[in-house]
């Protein structure tokens, strides 16, 4: 929904990606899976969580979008706020109020879950001079501070560093469309991607470890998208060979694989999968691509990818 607006806004770009080593954290305990989809048949965008092994499909929310599970597991951010999963209880950070000249999105929380990171567009001027990267106070979006500046562009903040001291983001504006990484001061701003990779506008997702950034590119670029990753020092650039995907875009039975997020013990991927002919779903896999599984088989929806929390699945 929102991305597809963005998208339309930047109709080109390039591709290439930034980051910087950070310490690695615990790794969690895979728990529930929270997944953006359209509905074919009512026509909504739609939140939804599923167990990894594709049972307890839950419905939790329409004409909206999820961004990524609390690091306790507990809640989830959802379109301009913040959604309990366990009491249903609802918090409105009133990002509308509080900016209302600026479009603030918010998807990802920082390692100790008292700020979030957000992707902020400012349509007043002819430059858009506010538009960049920047983290607000969880507890009820106040304290806006700027990480990046992209006038006229979009700076999509995809994830923390598990140290909580960087931001990996996507950049998209007339001279460049690209992964990269940052300290939260704006300071070390560093590409990690070769120039002229052909990235989707997925924001990048940091491993547990710190080592490891994952996202989706189409290489060549008339392919069908496949997973990638690339250290956080811009090393050690790789397609993880999951089985099926790429190939030809004009060929109906290659397949996209997109917008990938790592599981919290930083074993596995969570990715939407799309045959050129056939229903997009969730699957996950193996870091070093085997264990292909099918997640979710949904005829009426079509899933987006999703974020893989710790909150423990159903008995």
């Amino acid at each position: 929904m929102r991305r597809l607006v963005v998208l339309a806004l930047l109709a080109a770009g390039l591709a290439a990606i930034l980051a910087i080593p950070a310490t690695a954290k615990p790794r969690g305990i895979n728990g529930k899976i929270v997944f953006n989809a359209d509905n074919s048949v009512t026509g909504q965008e739609q939140v939804y969580t599923v167990d990894p092994d594709g049972t307890d499909l839950e419905l939790l929310a329409n004409d909206t979008e999820a961004g990524q599970w609390s690091p306790n597991g507990t809640e989830i951010l959802i379109s301009g706020g913040i959604l309990n999963f366990d009491s249903g209880a609802f918090t409105d950070l009133s990002l509308g109020t509080l900016y209302p000249d600026l479009f603030v999105g918010c998807g990802a929380w920082s390692p100790d879950a008292t700020r979030l990171a957000c992707e902020v567009l400012d349509f007043t001027g002819p430059n858009g001079d506010r538009t960049g990267a920047y983290t607000v106070r969880s507890s009820d979006g106040s304290d806006l501070q700027r990480v990046t500046s992209d006038p006229g562009g979009d700076d999509c903040a995809g994830d923390f560093s598990p140290n909580g001291k960087r931001l990996v983001f996507v950049r998209a504006n007339d001279s460049v469309f690209a992964l990269f990484t940052a300290k939260l001061d704006g300071r070390g701003l560093q590409q990690i991607t070769p120039d002229g990779m052909a990235i989707n506008f997925n924001c990048g997702s940091w491993s547990a470890q710190g080592n490891e950034i994952v996202f989706s590119a189409h290489v060549p670029a008339d392919n069908r998208s496949t997973i990638w990753v690339v250290h956080s020092d811009g090393t050690g650039l790789r397609q993880i060979p999951v089985s099926g995907c790429g190939g030809l875009g004009s060929d109906p039975s290659s397949i996209g694989c997109f917008n990938p997020s790592w599981s919290p013990d930083g074993q596995k991927i969570v990715f939407g999968r799309q045959p050129g002919q056939g229903q997009r779903d969730l699957y996950t896999v193996n870091a070093d691509g085997s264990g292909l599984f099918r997640v979710t088989n949904t005829p009426d929806l079509e899933e987006f990818g999703g974020d893989w929390g710790t909150h423990p699945v159903t008995p």
